[in-house]
């Protein structure tokens, strides 16, 4: 079989009305004939392009023998977080990537298979659980900042260890990016939840609304018993373009928009989140939080939502399944347009934009647009929303005195094992890399927890 077993999915004119998930998962029957396609390579070259190096040939072979139980156990030795990384991580460009069928045809569909083994867990109430391995590790303590997918990953390979981990939350409810940035239709609630009570059930303390840098500095920590701190904050401040009209009321960065979607929840009639009642809606940006906040932009009552990108449409940076999920479900799309002004007396009436076309390749390897001379296009539109990325929380930066940082201020950290140039303050994920995907944070939690650990080894050497 050359193709990959399709995932059932609501469909288009159903779900736009709705925020209950997009893909529906497999069935057994499904995810035992997609795995059946497995070759089960004995140089496995997915498991290289897994950030976590999850071992992917094991657990498919599992879901081959119907060994859920087994293959939630293999996954689960160093991926915390299947059922959340087997539907948002873009495997396309990680482990199927590598996976030798894609060569002649379809590789095979590893994302789906280990979403198909964390779901099958829960529904059957068969939790797999890491118990910690050394009980004499309690006596160590790791501060992590920040509840994202890289501090959660910090948290879910330390403590199985033996080590004594907290958690601190800025805001009141866990996960980070994966709550406030991923709409329900990709990520459900309960599925995040899940994840993260497996996190608690590790025997990780989670302490919110802990401003890290505001009601407590960050070397503070050492000072209230904490060996080791791991600085996974993110990046939440939002890119904007500069370009005049961007107060207009109407205008949104992507970063609010989302959150008051998905974390205020504003979508609901019981939540009393303001949110514009706009008709015309025009996002500019064509990563995956562009096409987020297009298709919530649809189930939040526009009429017709157009996302706006300066280069052609080879070029989009956003996973080619949400740009197809985008499309279908009535999203347009205009290429070679760069905004030039929004325009509006106090709220916002359309965005003049500027036609390009695509010049001499750049240092990403694209054409670089460059503008026509004089030539404009504008589009109508009562709310506009900038989804072109974040930079990181400049709080830790300007808090922390000492900390090294790059110009853009992105924490500068060792590669391997993610220490900062302060002994025992490590980082990783977003706010060291700048905006990037859920599975390469977890990653660097990966490489983080291995750093933590051998420096609390060798700083403490006579215990062990």
């Amino acid at each position: 079989m050359t193709q990959q077993t399709p995932m059932p999915r609501q469909a288009p004119e159903k779900r736009i009305h709705n925020f209950k998930e997009v893909a529906l998962g497999y069935t057994e029957e499904m995810a035992e004939q997609e795995a059946g396609r497995c070759l089960g390579c004995k140089n496995p070259s997915c498991v290289k392009g897994c950030p976590v190096g999850v071992d992917i040939p094991g657990f498919i072979r599992k879901i081959k023998e119907k060994s859920y139980v087994e293959a939630s156990f293999i996954i689960k030795k160093t991926n915390s977080l299947p059922a959340v990384c087997g539907r948002v991580c873009p495997q396309e460009n990680q482990c199927q990537k590598h996976c030798v069928l894609g060569a002649k045809g379809a590789a095979v569909a590893i994302g789906r298979l280990e979403r198909f083994v964390a779901d099958w867990e829960s529904e059957n109430a068969c939790a797999v659980l890491h118990k910690p391995k050394h009980h004499s590790l309690g006596k160590y303590h790791v501060a992590v900042v920040g509840s994202g997918p890289s501090g959660l990953t910090v948290a879910g390979t330390l403590a199985p260890l033996g080590y004594k981990v907290t958690v601190f939350e800025a805001l009141h409810k866990t996960g980070g990016v994966l709550r406030y940035g991923i709409p329900e239709f990709r990520l459900p609630r309960d599925v995040m939840d899940r994840e993260i009570d497996y996190i608690k059930a590790l025997g990780v303390k989670i302490i919110k609304d802990a401003v890290i840098g505001k009601s407590a500095g960050v070397m503070s920590l050492f000072d209230e018993g904490f060996d080791a701190v791991y600085l996974g904050t993110g990046s939440g401040t939002p890119k904007l373009l500069g370009i005049k009209g961007e107060n207009l009321s109407g205008v949104f960065s992507g970063n609010e928009w989302l959150t008051r979607i998905n974390l205020m929840r504003a979508f609901r009639d019981d939540y009393l989140t303001p949110f514009p009642s706009a008709r015309r809606v025009v996002i500019i940006g064509a990563g995956n939080t562009a096409m987020d906040c297009a298709r919530c932009a649809l189930r939040t009552g526009a009429e017709k939502v157009t996302v706006v990108y300066r280069r052609s449409r080879e070029d989009m940076p956003a996973r080619k399944e949400e740009i197809e999920n985008a499309e279908e479900e009535g999203v347009k799309f205009v290429f070679l347009r760069n905004p030039a002004e929004f325009l509006g007396e106090d709220a916002l009436e359309g965005v003049r934009c500027a036609v390009m076309e695509p010049g001499e390749p750049d240092s990403s390897g694209r054409p670089r647009p460059v503008p026509v001379e004089g030539a404009f296009e504008t589009i109508e539109a009562d709310c506009a929303v900038v989804a072109l990325g974040q930079n990181p929380n400049p709080l830790i930066r300007t808090t922390t005195r000492g900390l090294k940082m790059t110009r853009w201020g992105g924490i500068v950290t060792d590669p391997e094992t993610c220490m900062t140039n302060i002994p025992g303050i490590f980082a990783g994920g977003d706010v060291v890399t700048g905006e990037a995907t859920v599975i390469s944070a977890m990653g660097a939690g990966r490489r983080a927890a291995k750093g933590i650990e051998n420096y609390i080894r060798e700083t403490y050497k006579q215990d062990f």
